[in-house]
């Protein structure tokens, strides 16, 4: 396992290029979450009027819906949910400009193709240590969809928060290498 990386949001494609599958990376900086109904909602959007109601250009979707905030803190637990329900979607918003996905569990073929052609990255977050992850979140807020409730969009701030490189923008594929390695044994 490589050292941890420190990166920050916005992602530049500088920043993706040295993203390699099995790194681990502390993310600092601003994140959204989303997940199904929000992903349906932002398509409609793009195909209603081209444009969407956060800004989500160089920035990090995390696929999460959090627990409510206990007194006290700015979020509830976080943890990731799986990533492949929003494998419809992922495409077209790499292809508008989003430049990281944050989940669980492996990726369609299609999303590797957009990743590999407009530059993005897939991380992985570990299940169970939603608790964990919610320190790292330092403000959370409602930006879209907060009819959604735990769906809703937020905007989060954090700070080291820990992901691994599931799938790098060269097609690198970390669950495939694993299950590669199984085999052979």
């Amino acid at each position: 396992m490589s050292d941890i990386k420190k990166i920050t949001t916005p992602l530049t494609d500088e920043t993706i290029e040295e993203l390699r599958i099995g790194d681990s990376v502390f993310i600092t900086g601003v994140m959204f979450t989303g997940r199904d109904s929000a992903h349906k909602r932002l398509i409609e959007a793009l195909d209603k009027d081209g444009d969407l109601p956060v800004d989500l250009k160089n920035q990090i979707i995390y696929y999460a819906g959090p627990a409510p905030a206990k007194p006290g803190n700015p979020i509830g637990s976080i943890g990731p949910t799986t990533s492949y329900r929003m494998d419809p979607f992922a495409p077209r918003l790499i292809e508008y400009g989003l430049k990281g996905m944050i989940g669980k569990g492996n990726r369609s073929q299609e999303v590797i193709e957009a990743q590999k052609k407009f530059k993005a990255v897939y991380f992985g977050a570990i299940g169970g240590a939603a608790a964990l992850m919610a320190k790292a979140v330092k403000k959370a807020e409602f930006v879209a969809y907060e009819d959604l409730g735990p769906e809703a969009i937020r905007r989060l701030e954090v700070v080291d928060f820990p992901a691994v490189v599931v799938n790098d923008a060269f097609g690198g594929d970390l669950y495939k290498i694993g299950i590669d390695k199984y085999k052979k044994i």
